[in-house]
């Protein structure tokens, strides 16, 4: 864990001295599959390529830009990752959760964290929004295990409230005040990246679970650990009820999650700016 917060404390020293007087971040934001316009709202922006960054690893996965991007939305100092990293890119759990670390030795105090997801509750439409209520850790691993640096959080972190609820019932305010459909469900993380069986997809369900994807749960995780407030939510990228399934493929997730990211942005950018 010593080398740990050595690598922590040599990429903030880097990202500072790269970045020059750059505001302390208050919410750091991780843009997933098809979601990374969001940038583009963000007001005096300074941008860092990953791999300039000491420790960094590269994103591999098509639609991932692969910067870090500093400014402002609304009075809110920001930090937000154009990219993220996957266990099944062969990445291991301590390097998908990096930035994580990053974010939180820069300052940060919040996290908003996205996705695309498949949607297994029958309610559930392509190119819905779903605010993350809690998750299902089934990826057969965790980012925390292995000994504890307790500077960097504990060795037992209480999961109990793990999306902020105050966070989650925010969102559902300003989803109704600008006629934004927002469900609330239960996300369930798996390795990928394979696509699911009907067999699994009716398990996910019976557990309780409304939606299923490859990210998210390892860095909520850690950000939990670290003591950041976490609101999470979904894109909706393709209908996954066993019954009635069909094949899809990336690129139409793609395509639903770009489709759906004018509202996606409108709700996580007036989220941010109330927080």
């Amino acid at each position: 864990m010593h080398e740990l917060k050595a690598k922590i404390n040599e990429t903030v020293k880097f990202i500072k001295e790269e970045m020059g007087r750059m505001p302390q971040p208050d919410v750091a934001i991780i843009l997933g599959t098809g979601l990374g316009n969001l940038a583009e709202q963000i007001k005096d922006k300074k941008s860092l390529e990953y791999w300039k960054i000491p420790h960094f690893p590269l994103s591999t996965v098509k639609s991932h830009k692969g910067e870090l991007v500093f400014g402002k939305i609304g009075d809110k100092n920001v930090v937000a990752m154009e990219g993220r990293f996957h266990n099944y890119e062969g990445y291991t759990l301590d390097e998908v959760t990096y930035p994580v670390r990053i974010v939180k030795a820069l300052g940060a105090n919040t996290l908003v964290v996205s996705n695309a997801a498949g949607g297994m509750n029958p309610k559930y439409n392509y190119g819905d929004l779903m605010a993350i209520t809690d998750h299902i850790n089934f990826t057969g691993s965790n980012p925390l295990i292995g000994p504890n640096d307790d500077s960097l959080g504990p060795r037992f972190p209480d999961f109990c409230d793990l999306y902020d609820p105050q966070l989650v019932e925010l969102a559902g305010k300003i989803a109704k005040e600008e006629g934004i459909s927002l469900q609330k469900g239960v996300y369930i993380g798996v390795t990928g990246p394979n696509l699911e069986t009907r067999a699994e997809y009716k398990f996910f369900q019976v557990i309780g679970a409304d939606a299923v994807g490859m990210s998210t749960v390892p860095e909520v995780i850690v950000a939990k650990h670290a003591g950041l407030r976490i609101f999470g939510i979904s894109v909706i990228t393709d209908i996954c009820l066993p019954e009635t399934l069909k094949p899809c493929n990336i690129d139409e997730i793609i395509k639903t999650a770009n489709e759906a990211e004018p509202k996606l942005t409108k709700l996580i950018y007036k989220l941010i700016e109330r927080i």
